[in-house]
């Protein structure tokens, strides 16, 4: 395992990192003891930041990852988040931050986090992010709660206007940096890399798009976007590959972020993940993807306030 430091923190981070997620059941239901497996053979393997939120099956992920790190906590980077809680529940008062981190401890079964993520800002009123919501995060970190404050969202370029405005640590950037959408490198490169500011990148599989299973029913993304996906998934199978591994890969090799964070739910499954680190996509295989993907590149959906979209 290879491991980047995390923008100017003291955080080094595994490239491949674990998003809880699915310890939610946020992609269909997972067997308890087969995520807790899955957490400790990471640990074991080398994965040592460990990405979560309350949101994710509504506090479900959280308390399965705070089991599942009993003993172990010491060996990870532990990050969670605050202000959303629901599909359309968020909170972004200064309160909400509070409380929410004290109760995603207790479930976390920490007395701190190495980072805590402002989650999904493009939906609150980007003056109350700046001039409230990011300040409190960063009391919580004066009060030993938290080491480091970051955001994430879905817009780069909201991401961008509020980094420049407001100190942040980190930015986690999602369904921007894979095989059908490619802009992070440049909305968010530059001003991670101008200011320090670490830059994980996440939905290497466009939020389950390139996948076998595909896109569960509430994904966003325009029907030729699912589509291309679709064909992706099935031109990958007929070469003897998956989707999932190639599309890893791909985001992998992308050098500008300190991590990639994958969903993952079972051992086997991180043992797919594990693979695509030493493991090489056919040139002609990807010329083809390329093809398919090349009339949706980019094209992504709205999230968020009107006023807060690209």
């Amino acid at each position: 395992m290879d491991y980047r430091i995390l923008g100017k923190t003291d955080l080094k981070v595994s490239i491949l990192g674990f998003g809880g997620a699915p310890l939610g059941n946020v992609y269909g239901t997972v067997d308890a003891r087969e995520g807790e497996r899955a957490v400790h053979l990471a640990i074991d393997r080398g994965i040592n930041y460990f990405d979560v939120a309350p949101y994710y099956g509504e506090t479900l992920a959280e308390e399965r990852l705070g089991e599942a790190l009993e003993g172990r906590r010491d060996r990870v980077v532990l990050s969670s988040k605050c202000c959303r809680y629901g599909f359309d529940n968020f909170d972004f008062s200064a309160k909400s931050v509070e409380r929410s981190i004290g109760e995603s401890l207790r479930r976390l079964r920490t007395d701190h986090l190495d980072l805590l993520i402002i989650h999904d800002i493009e939906f609150g009123d980007r003056h109350q992010i700046i001039e409230e919501t990011i300040p409190a995060a960063h009391r919580m970190r004066q009060a030993g709660k938290t080491r480091y404050v970051g955001i994430s969202a879905l817009p780069p370029k909201f991401l961008r206007s509020v980094a420049s405005e407001a100190p942040v640590d980190v930015i986690l950037s999602y369904a921007h940096c894979n095989l059908l959408v490619r802009d992070l490198d440049e909305v968010l490169r530059p001003i991670t890399q101008e200011r320090g500011i670490g830059l994980v990148n996440a939905s290497a599989l466009h939020l389950g798009i390139l996948s076998d299973s595909g896109p569960q029913e509430w994904h966003l993304a325009p029907a030729p976007v699912k589509e291309a996906g679709r064909k992706i998934v099935e031109l990958c199978r007929s070469h003897g590959a998956t989707a999932a591994e190639v599309a890893l890969r791909y985001s992998l090799a992308y050098p500008h972020v300190a991590s990639t964070l994958v969903g993952i739910a079972n051992p086997l499954q991180l043992e797919q993940n594990l693979r695509a680190l030493d493991s090489r996509t056919d040139p002609d295989l990807l010329e083809r993807i390329e093809a398919i993907a090349r009339p949706v590149l980019n094209m992504t959906w709205p999230s968020g306030r009107p006023e807060n979209q690209e």
